[in-house]
């Protein structure tokens, strides 16, 4: 087995992660994110020889981290594909799933790749780079409403609204290709902080390209029937957006957000999980001085009942 690549992505909530996992020693695991490998790399420590471990990435860049284990299989695809994948390698049940909903570093820090609001690039920010839709697709071509509402779910844009219309109007006389001249082109409209600004409006963009929340709601939606009565499954998420899908579906096993009522006013869940943090868990102080992207990492245990 090889190390993995901590300039690729350092894992975020490590030990956190494994101990949520409660790792059977013979059982089956899914890495529903594998990046850099960190976290395989721990889950494959604890498992012994009859176990196995299946690690996604839609990112063809991870696949270079592969892991040299008999015990692992890399799958090139998007976790949303997570049942219809394993199946193909005969699996249809597993002891644990984990997945890091956060971007990497290695994509983050690769000025190609247009996720970085610190970096000129062509507006890319695709996650896999076999799909077609691209930040500049979606900025020259969605109508307002359509970027009003991305900015204010996706991104929690305070000037949504006042945003959308500008880019509508401002593309009309030079459409946007860069990541330097779309900044350039809105500067007159950052509110507050310009780096927390700007970071919203990115990850705005990022979510719609590579459609982060449907990808999540699909795989959410597979676990019930993947997971084994006892297992864990494991997420970390890094925004709003992601965390409440994630709690309420461990909660109530649908993506509601109001809890159905009994005539006594007491809640009713058909939930298959039984939720192990009531609050997430978050990072220390320690580990964020050695790596600070974690700061908004926020993680949630659940069991299959």
């Amino acid at each position: 087995m090889r190390d993995s690549n901590p300039a690729y992505h350092i894992p975020v909530l490590l030990s956190e992660a494994m101990d949520g996992l409660n790792i059977r020693a013979n059982g089956i695991y899914v890495d529903c994110t594998f990046g850099g490998g960190g976290h395989s790399t721990e889950i494959l420590a604890l498992l012994k020889n009859e176990g196995r471990l299946y690690g996604f990435d839609q990112d063809i860049d991870a696949k270079r981290n592969s892991l040299a284990d008999k015990r692992f299989v890399f799958m090139p695809h998007n976790f949303r594909h997570m049942q219809r994948f394993l199946r193909l390698q005969g699996v249809t049940a597993v002891d644990g799933i984990l997945a890091d909903l956060g971007v990497s570093s290695h994509q983050f820090d690769e000025p190609t790749r247009g996720f970085s609001t610190r970096q000129e690039a062509n507006l890319d920010m695709r996650m896999d780079n076999r799909q077609s839709l691209t930040a500049e697709i979606v900025l020259n071509t969605y109508g307002e409403q359509k970027l009003q509402d991305m900015f204010s779910m996706n991104g929690e844009v305070t000037n949504s609204r006042t945003l959308a219309k500008a880019i509508v109007s401002l593309r009309n006389k030079t459409p946007f290709r860069t990541i330097y001249g779309f900044k350039q082109a809105i500067a007159n409209l950052v509110k507050g902080n310009p780096n927390k600004y700007l970071a919203q409006v990115f990850q705005a963009l990022r979510i719609e390209v590579n459609d982060e929340t449907g990808a999540l709601r699909e795989m959410l939606e597979q676990v019930p029937v993947l997971l084994k009565p006892g297992g864990r499954i494991v997420i970390i998420s890094f925004h709003s957006l992601e965390d409440r899908m994630v709690k309420h579906f461990f909660r109530n096993g649908h993506f509601e957000e109001k809890d159905e009522q009994d005539p006594y006013g007491s809640p009713s869940t058909n939930s298959p999980f039984r939720t192990l943090t009531k609050k997430p868990i978050t990072p220390s102080e320690k580990e964020l001085k050695l790596n600070p992207r974690a700061r908004s990492a926020k993680l949630r245990i659940a069991e299959k009942i």
